[in-house]
């Protein structure tokens, strides 16, 4: 029974996916309400276990990424007045939160968290190989376009060469009819 509420409670893949934001150029997530916890729980639960969150797996906001972040996410309003830079989490971050947060609710979310940014990944990976295929079509379109372009510039120029009249010109001296002289 325990366990079918946990369950239910579980934060959906979407809701997961709109809170990830890109940050000096990695994917990063910094909601404690996810874990059902408050800021200040998951603050105490990460300066406490300091040592398991080097930077490539936690880092604070500087005040123009915060400012930006505000900016950009009206659900984030609640920054705007804080004077505390947040602190955010990246993947590996957040898979090492599950140990920090104890909670079985804390287990539940980090797992459907790295569901989504595996997800993610393979979204990007997915969207790589689809465009090392555009380019290469593009490459073979470009070759075959190139050769029809070709034939063309040859059809042009061979249009432009003055052509051969066709057909019989008679070559008389021309006469200046009506300048008779009247005698």
């Amino acid at each position: 029974m325990k366990k079918d509420i946990i369950m239910s409670d579980i934060v959906s893949v979407e809701t997961i996916a709109g809170k990830i934001h890109p940050i000096r150029g990695m994917k990063v997530i910094l909601d404690a309400e996810l874990y059902g916890v408050t800021t200040k729980a998951l603050n105490q639960a990460v300066t406490r276990n300091e040592q398991r969150f080097p930077p490539d797996f936690m880092f604070r906001l500087a005040k123009e990424e915060k400012q930006e972040l505000v900016t950009n996410c009206d659900r984030l309003d609640r920054l705007k007045h804080s004077s505390a830079l947040p602190r955010v989490f990246t993947e590996q971050g957040v898979a090492m939160l599950s140990s920090v947060l104890r909670s079985e609710r804390a287990i539940h979310v980090n797992i459907q968290i790295m569901r989504v940014f595996t997800r993610l990944r393979q979204m990007v990976l997915d969207n790589e190989e689809l465009r090392k295929e555009l380019e290469e079509l593009k490459q073979i379109t470009d070759e075959r376009f190139q050769i029809v372009f070709e034939t063309l510039d040859q059809l042009i120029n061979i249009e432009n060469k003055p052509k051969k009249k066709i057909g019989f010109t008679a070559k008389e001296k021309v006469s200046s009819y009506g300048n008779r002289k009247r005698r």
